[in-house]
Parts: structure tokens; C-alpha cells; sequence
């Protein structure tokens, strides 16, 4: 293996020393953790939740406060002429924030949100109305910027949406739906019955931490009806869990599905909004399933709805009828391992849909008729669909966003850069409507004739901007220009940029990496190495894109930084995704193990002072990387790790590792408490001590075995954070903290 490995490691593709960005300024000031910790951000002004608005005519979109980077306000841009303006002041019309229900802070931790303010809107479908919570109430404002409160409650009122036509608003509170005329009057209870352990229509723990359905209720086009799921949350496992904040401790009894235990029961079913009637959907005998995705057909006339199987190797596509709840099956996807779940359902106008399936070994596009009949294959290719992002009704036009280059005549996967590309229903080559050298993303309107691109690449932070669905550039929404008025332009004479290569693996499979130098470089000297792993099933960490100012930061502290993405990270093909399948904490590992042998094969790199740092499944996989003794760490920080994968949730976990009953082996391999007696170097150990998502247990289990074994190591704790850390002030510790251990475990205390 070694002299294979070492075979592996010289075929690789051999990178130069990074280049400067350009000749280094001695006088420019170092980038500390106090300034990357500070406001304004010092990557510039960044447009988040960008949309257009149905008629094309408006770009809305959330901007951090100059004065307060986790305060957003909901801004508005004309596609043509004019400047952007302030549309809803989240400071002005409720100065001061108020406390959240705990259902919306564990909504708003399924949803990665960190910031308060305008956190999330919806535009109503004739593009009118803009609906946005605000610190728990609703508020509505038109597109010349009138604003008016719609509630002022105790409750929260959440997951909020302008009805299609834009006659009603709607809303989640206590566990139940209500409704309210726009044009006036009173609101109205869709259903009473929620309390307890009964929910409408919220999505269930489940479907927003894992399976990215964050509503549970979805308008017809005619607004005629509702589909609404109810959640009956009796048979999940009760899990008592210490919130532990700054100034006590509460128990929480959460409900929380752990591998191999019982799920919440999900029903749909379809209220009608002139009659008040409820009918139930009919998703089969098995209760044990998922309800995935709920669609409606552009008339109205049908409902579909994907349901997933509970060890998802089965997915089903449902057509049901509104006026009775009767489905039936029209189409199934199956696969040995699991079937990932994707937004790419569009029905069109004409009654047939697309969607996208890996039953050739990579995602693509396919074309249905109304009844499931197969049509054609849209795209295809060694490449994948990532996501699809519009279908123009008069042109056939189909957009999609995938990492591919075509040489040569050949379109084949390029994982590291990002574009937007364009077919037909009638298929053929892929053309790029975006350029290259970076990574985008866009947002279409629903005609998909214009778009929203954000781009940004190693010398370019992210930038928005409004083209026609050609490319054609229209107008700026966030230039974001390093000019000397940006706030990170006064440390551009330190700037470095990422090299990238590709390492083999046994199998054949290639893994891209990336990495970073310290700004000072010296090929002639030999410096510490900090290896950054997620590792886990995801997007993939490796881009040519703007790099986090961590990684600088740890540049200006003199480490190299490696990244790699190992098999089963990033959106690429089936094989090289499923390659951790039963088996997580493996080959994840190996690959690392390559990676780490790449660097020390590198003459300006200490290969005694190689350390490793990843949050979540990141820290699941340093202590891995820590416990192997091939990779030969000095040291590594595991932050929030999953320590045994029977304390994670059904949906995540099943879908990797299946049961605990069926694949006791798999489980017991990837338990890194049996293998902390092979440490190599020093840990670092930290967690969020309200951690909802990776439960404490997963990083007391480990202090435990540690202690037993009267094995020294370091714990830093957070009280009152959850599965990330929030804020400057904490985020700024957190930090001071790494650089701090990192310095004594492989910087310059440590020799």
C-alpha cells in the first residue's frame, strides 16, 4: 500500500509553490482575528436571499447593517434604471429584539440562519407584495416601499407567504395555520387542533435538518387550496437535553429521532379555502415513510408528491387528485445504496414535467409526459446536474447549474468551478451561459428569462448581479468592488491565492485539493501545515472561489492550508458519493491519508507539525484523522464531532450507514470512542453546550473515555450555543482559542 500510495502521490498533478497575489508591502497591516471578527465584514457588502420578482421589474435581497453585520434589512433594486433602496429597516420598525419561541430558534438553526433582522421574505407570484417576518411578527410592503404590520402577537408567526395571486397572507402560530386578506380583515384559522405533540403545518425536525423542506404547507396556483401536512410527534423518542447558558441550566425534553428509532407521523392532506373542507391525501399503507417533496401542477388541477421510502432506496413519484386525496404512483426510483432527494420537479404548462434521477450514474435531467411515461433523457454526460434552475415555456429553454468544462468537443466534470449552462427539452450539448474561472450561483425569475448571478473567484469576493437569461449583463446589485474603499482592501498587499491539483485514489477516482500559503512564503523554509475536512456527504469544500477569511487568518499565523475533498464529498458522481456507503469514517479517512502524504512529499512542509481542524462531520473525521496513525498528526481540533453515529438522527444517518440493527459492524467500526488509545497528538475538543443538532453526549462520551484513560487534551465549551457558534465576540474567541493551541501544538511554541 505504501509504495502504491507513493506511486499515486508522484502521478499527481505537481503544483509550483503558490504565486503572490502580487509583490508583498511590508508596511501593509497584518490581518488579525479582532478585525476579521469586527463590523463592517471584510468581504464587502454581500447581497444575501437575492430574488427577482415575478414581473422581472425588481431585485430584492437582504444587506447586513454597516453598523451591525447580524442585522438584515431587506433592500429592493430596479432591473433598469435607478438606484437600490431601503425597503424594510428592521431596526426601525422594531428597535429592539425581542426573545424568539423556541420552535423558531430550532427552525432557524435547521435553516443555518444566524442573523436576526429581515431573515427570510416571499414575493407574491404578480410580484406586489413582499411578505417578511420580523422578530416574530409579519409585516407586508409593496414595491414603493410602504410598509404595514399584519400582526403584533405573543406568538411567533412563521414560515410566512403572499398567496400566488397575492390575495392572502399566511402563516404558522402555536402549531396551527392561519390566513388573512390582504386587501382587509380579519385572520382565520385554517386548524385549531395543534398543540401537544401535534403540529400543523410545520415541517418536522426531519425534513429540515435533512432533507432541505423547511415549509409544511404549499397554495395551489388558484389559491383555491392548501396542502398542509399535520406531524404527530407521539412516537419519536423523548431525549432529555441540558440547554446549559451563561446563567443556568434548563432540560429540555427533545424529541429527537435517533438512528433506528421511530419517526414523527407526517399526513397531508388538502384544505379547500372557499368551503373550509379538509380531505386526506392518501400516501399508502406504510406510515413509516417520508413525505419529500409536494408539488402542484401548473393549473392546479394536480398535486404531486414524492415520497421517500424509510431506508430511502425507493422514491416515488405520487399524482393526486385535490377533490378526493386519491394518488397513485406514476413514477419510482430505486437504488441499492439510497436515492438523494433534489428541487428539480417543475411541471409544465403543457402537463408534462421534468426531473432529474442518477439512474445512469451521474444526476441529470429527464422529460416526463403527465402520466410518468418517459419522454427522453435531457442531459447527459460524465458530469452532473446540480441543480435546475428555470425552464423557459416559450423557448424550451432549460437551465441548470453544474461543474463542467467542455475540451475538445467533450463536456466532462470540473469540481472546482461552477456555471450555469443551458439545453433544450429536446436536449443536446450543454452551452455556458456564465463565464469561467469561478464559481456561481443564480436565481431565476419564473419565466426564466433574466437571473440573478453571484459570482466570485480567488482575487474576487462575491459579487450580484441582474443578466438576461442570454448572460447578458444588465446592471449591478452588489458590485462589491476592492477598491480603496472596500474594507478589505487595505490588506490586498498580503492577499494569497489558492493553487489547486488532483490526487488519485486505489480506485481510481480523482480528488481535487486546494492550498494556501503564509503571505511571507519562502520555498527555501520549511512551515506547519493545517489540514481544514468536512469530509461528509455535502457540496464539497474545495472551489475556485473567495476564500474564508479563517483561512487567511491562518496564513497570516505562518501554517500552510490544505483542503481536499475525499470520496463521498461533493456533488459528483453516483460511485464516487456512495463509496462511504455502511462504511462512514473509512474511506473518507484513506483519503485523507493520501492527502496528508502529499503534503509532507512537499519540500517547504514540516511533516512533524501537520495538524487537522473540521466542525461537525469535520469533527467526526479529525478524530479519525487523529486516531490514524498513517495520517501522523501532531495535533487536531474536532469541533461539535458526531462520536457514534446511533445518537444522529434517521434521515442523515440511515441514509449513510442504514440502521444500527442492520449494520452493527459499520456502526461499532466508526465509533471513535474504541479508538482513542491511538492518538498521535494533542486534541482540541470543543462544543455548543445547547447543541440540538449533534447532542452533547456525542463529545461526553469522548471527555469520559479520555479521562478513564488519563489521556491529557483540551475542551473549550460554549454555554447557550448551538450546533455553531454565533457572534463576533464568541466567534472571536473561538478563534483566538485555535491559533492559540495551534501555535502550541505545531507553530512556533511548539518547537
Amino acid at each position: 500500500m505504501a509504495a502504491m500510495r507513493t506511486l499515486l502521490l508522484a502521478s499527481s498533478l505537481l503544483i509550483a509553490p503558490p504565486a503572490f497575489a502580487q509583490s508583498i508591502d511590508a508596511a501593509a497591516p497584518v490581518l488579525t482575528p479582532e478585525r476579521v471578527f469586527a463590523d463592517p465584514s471584510l468581504n464587502g457588502p454581500v447581497a444575501r436571499g437575492v430574488s427577482l420578482s415575478p414581473d422581472g421589474e425588481l431585485v430584492a435581497f437582504l444587506r447586513s447593517r454597516e453598523d451591525d453585520v447580524n442585522t438584515l434589512d431587506l433592500w429592493a433594486a430596479p432591473t433598469g434604471e435607478g438606484e437600490p433602496y431601503k425597503l424594510i429597516d428592521a431596526r426601525a420598525l422594531v428597535p429592539e429584539a425581542g426573545e424568539l419561541s423556541e420552535a423558531e430558534i430550532a427552525r432557524r438553526e435547521r435553516m443555518r440562519i444566524s442573523q436576526r433582522g429581515v431573515v427570510e421574505y416571499s414575493w407574491d407570484e404578480q410580484g406586489r407584495y413582499i411578505l417578511a417576518p420580523l422578530e416574530g411578527d409579519i409585516f407586508l410592503a409593496d414595491r414603493n416601499g410602504e410598509v404595514r404590520r399584519l400582526t403584533e402577537t405573543e406568538g411567533d408567526e412563521i414560515d410566512a407567504k403572499v398567496s400566488p395571486q397575492g390575495t392572502w397572507a399566511s402563516w404558522v402560530r402555536d402549531q396551527n395555520l392561519y390566513i388573512q386578506p390582504l386587501a382587509g380583515g380579519d385572520e382565520r384559522a385554517v386548524t385549531t387542533d395543534g398543540d401537544g405533540l401535534i403540529t400543523w403545518p410545520r415541517a418536522e425536525f426531519i425534513a429540515q435538518e435533512e432533507m432541505d423542506r423547511d415549509t409544511g404547507y404549499w397554495w395551489s396556483p388558484d389559491e383555491a387550496r392548501i396542502a398542509l401536512t399535520r406531524v404527530d410527534e407521539s412516537t419519536v423518542d423523548v431525549i432529555p437535553r441540558l440547554d446549559i447558558q451563561g446563567g443556568g441550566a434548563t432540560t429540555i425534553q427533545q424529541r429527537y429521532p435517533r438512528a433506528g428509532r421511530p419517526n414523527a407521523v407526517v399526513d397531508l392532506f388538502i384544505h379547500d379555502v372557499a368551503s373550509g373542507e379538509r380531505i386526506e391525501v392518501d400516501l399508502g399503507d406504510n406510515d413509516d415513510i417520508y413525505l419529500a417533496r409536494v408539488n402542484w401542477s401548473a393549473d392546479g388541477g394536480t398535486l404531486y408528491v414524492q415520497r421517500q421510502s424509510r431506508d430511502q432506496q425507493t422514491l416515488d413519484l405520487l399524482t393526486v387528485d385535490p377533490a378526493t386525496g386519491e394518488s397513485r404512483v406514476i413514477v419510482t426510483q430505486t437504488d441499492d445504496a439510497w436515492v438523494g432527494l433534489t428541487h428539480d420537479f417543475r411541471a409544465l404548462e403543457d402537463g408534462r414535467f421534468v426531473w432529474s434521477s442518477e439512474e445512469d450514474g451521474w444526476r441529470h435531467l429527464y422529460l416526463y409526459e403527465a402520466d410518468g411515461t418517459l419522454v427522453r433523457q435531457i442531459t447527459d454526460g460524465d458530469w452532473a446536474v446540480k441543480s435546475l434552475d428555470g425552464i423557459n415555456a416559450e423557448t424550451g429553454e432549460v437551465f441548470f447549474t453544474a461543474s463542467l468544462e467542455i475540451a475538445d468537443g467533450v463536456a466532462r466534470e470540473l469540481p472546482i468551478e461552477q456555471r450555469l449552462w443551458r439545453t433544450t427539452l429536446d436536449g443536446g450539448a450543454p452551452t455556458p451561459v456564465t463565464s469561467d474561472g469561478g464559481w456561481w450561483s443564480v436565481s431565476m425569475n419564473g419565466p426564466a428569462t433574466a437571473f440573478v448571478g453571484n459570482y466570485s473567484d480567488p482575487t474576487t469576493p462575491s459579487q450580484s448581479g441582474l443578466y438576461s437569461a442570454d448572460g447578458t449583463f444588465i446592471r449591478w446589485i452588489e458590485e462589491n468592488r476592492l477598491g480603496e474603499a472596500h474594507p478589505y482592501h487595505p490588506y490586498l498587499a498580503r492577499h494569497r491565492t489558492p493553487e489547486y491539483g488532483t490526487l488519485e485514489t486505489p480506485d481510481g477516482h480523482s480528488l481535487v485539493w486546494q492550498m494556501t500559503t503564509p503571505h511571507d512564503f519562502d520555498p527555501s523554509r520549511r512551515y506547519p501545515a493545517v489540514i481544514q475536512v468536512y469530509g461528509g456527504p455535502s457540496g464539497g469544500g474545495v472551489r475556485r472561489g473567495w476564500q474564508p477569511m479563517t483561512t487567511r487568518l491562518l496564513n497570516e499565523a505562518g501554517y500552510v492550508v490544505f483542503r481536499m475533498d475525499n470520496r463521498g464529498e461533493g456533488y459528483r458522481s453516483a460511485a464516487f458519493k456512495r463509496a462511504l456507503y455502511l462504511r462512514m469514517g473509512t474511506v473518507e479517512v484513506e483519503d485523507q491519508v493520501l492527502g496528508a502524504e502529499y503534503l509532507r512529499s512537499l519540500p517547504y512542509v514540516d511533516a512533524d507539525r501537520i495538524s487537522a481542524m473540521g466542525w461537525s462531520y469535520g469533527g467526526f473525521m479529525t478524530l479519525h484523522m487523529l486516531t490514524e496513525p498513517e495520517m501522523g498528526l501532531a495535533s487536531a481540533i474536532s469541533g461539535a464531532p458526531v462520536t457514534d453515529w446511533s445518537l444522529y438522527d434517521t434521515h442523515y444517518t440511515e441514509r449513510f450507514m442504514s440502521t444500527p440493527q442492520a449494520n452493527e459492524a459499520g456502526y461499532a467500526a466508526s465509533d471513535v470512542v474504541d479508538q482513542l488509545d491511538r492518538l498521535t497528538g494533542r486534541l482540541l475538543l470543543l462544543h455548543g453546550m445547547a447543541d440540538d443538532n449533534v447532542i452533547f453526549e456525542n463529545t461526553t462520551r469522548v471527555l469520559n473515555a479520555l479521562q478513564e484513560q488519563s489521556v491529557p487534551f483540551e475542551t473549550m465549551l460554549y454555554p447557550g450555543q448551538r450546533h455553531g457558534i454565533r457572534g463576533n465576540p464568541r466567534q472571536l474567541h473561538q478563534w483566538r482559542t485555535y491559533l492559540d493551541f495551534l501555535d502550541r501544538t505545531i507553530g512556533e511554541r511548539s518547537e
